[in-house]
């Protein structure tokens, strides 16, 4: 049964891995389009099996009394602007990461979102993640004891080859290598560590390939932060790299260490101390958006709905404490310190 009628804000790639999560959930359906572009409605509904209505301009795609909810999966620099334009009319959001290219934008949504009482599902799927869900359930049953450092790095080469490099080379648009791209490690890394950050070093560098020479901003940023509990944590964001993607994780604590895929715990009795153990779980390992958890995401924004809940993991309350910390982080490397 259809409860939330969804409408999607830019038509690209990310928009076609939204349209075809949501209407693969138990009670949502993308029934409006707004892009710049002029969209064919029949071509358009007849390509995603329900029926479409195609709009330029937002603000009449916003005025339609039956739409529940908005996806932004516009360019980055835009979505502070057509978040707030949502939210004021009252439409719950969801926002494609990063939310803002500027923190002081974020603090704006965060303003919208609040005095017009809508919800929000900003999207950092990846906690989401058969990775991430096992991550984190080990850790919440105590098998790594107190985990005092964390590696969380985000390595994803955003060449001409890929479909992101068109837009993603300019800072006005895209922002840091950290923001764009590895902010899902960032956010991976909070995720993890559970404690408020107390402060951030950063550096930043780039690569000789001519590939990324039309970059202008360091594509690789490396990151040291420091949590108030008195745990470390590294990410690095490279997006200069030649090689296949990879999303490393490494956790260590007090009773055992979790490296990607495997883990050792000294709470596990039996296991031997000089071998991982293996889990059984599907890494994250593609940038395909296709690729991404997001059915599962919004579900659970649709099942928070019904609740009148804010829903888990992701909502812009989480969402903001990792775009402050990639702020945070930026800005220490452009001061180089």
């Amino acid at each position: 049964m259809i409860k939330y009628r969804v409408g999607i804000v830019g038509y690209s790639w990310a928009a076609g891995a939204h349209i075809e999560a949501i209407n693969n959930t138990s009670s949502g359906q993308v029934t409006a389009i707004c892009s710049s572009r002029k969209l064919d409605a029949g071509e358009i509904s007849a390509q995603h099996g329900c029926p479409i209505t195609c709009y330029t301009d937002l603000e009449q795609m916003l005025a339609d009394p039956n739409l529940d909810a908005v996806s932004i999966c516009s360019y980055p620099a835009q979505h502070a602007q057509q978040a707030i334009m949502a939210a004021k009319a009252g439409k719950h959001l969801i926002i494609e990461k990063p939310l803002a290219l500027h923190w002081e934008d974020c603090l704006a949504i965060e303003q919208a979102v609040k005095d017009a009482g809508v919800k929000t599902c900003v999207c950092f799927e990846c906690r989401f993640s058969s990775q991430l869900l096992t991550i984190k359930s080990i850790i919440d049953q105590d098998l790594l004891g107190e985990i005092h450092y964390a590696e969380v790095d985000y390595y994803h080469g955003i060449g001409p080859w890929y479909g992101q490099y068109r837009w993603n080379t300019k800072k006005e648009e895209a922002g840091s290598s950290l923001l764009s791209a590895g902010c899902h490690a960032m956010d991976a890394l909070l995720l993890c560590m559970g404690s408020e950050y107390e402060s951030v070093e950063s550096y930043a560098t780039s690569s000789a390939n001519k590939d990324f020479v039309k970059y202008d901003y360091p594509t690789t940023s490396v990151s040291i932060v420091k949590f108030k509990n008195g745990s470390v944590g590294k990410v690095a964001s490279v997006i200069d790299c030649m090689q296949p993607y990879y999303f490393h994780f490494h956790l260590v604590g007090s009773e055992g260490s979790l490296l990607d895929n495997k883990f050792y715990s000294t709470k596990l009795k039996g296991l031997d101390k000089n071998k991982w153990s293996t889990l059984s779980m599907k890494t994250l390992d593609s940038g395909d958006v296709s690729d991404h958890p997001y059915q599962a995401q919004f579900q659970a924004f649709f099942d928070a709905l019904d609740r009148g809940t804010e829903m888990p993991l992701t909502n812009l309350t989480e969402a903001l404490k990792t775009h402050q910390l990639v702020f945070a982080a930026d800005k220490a490397a452009a001061a180089k310190k």
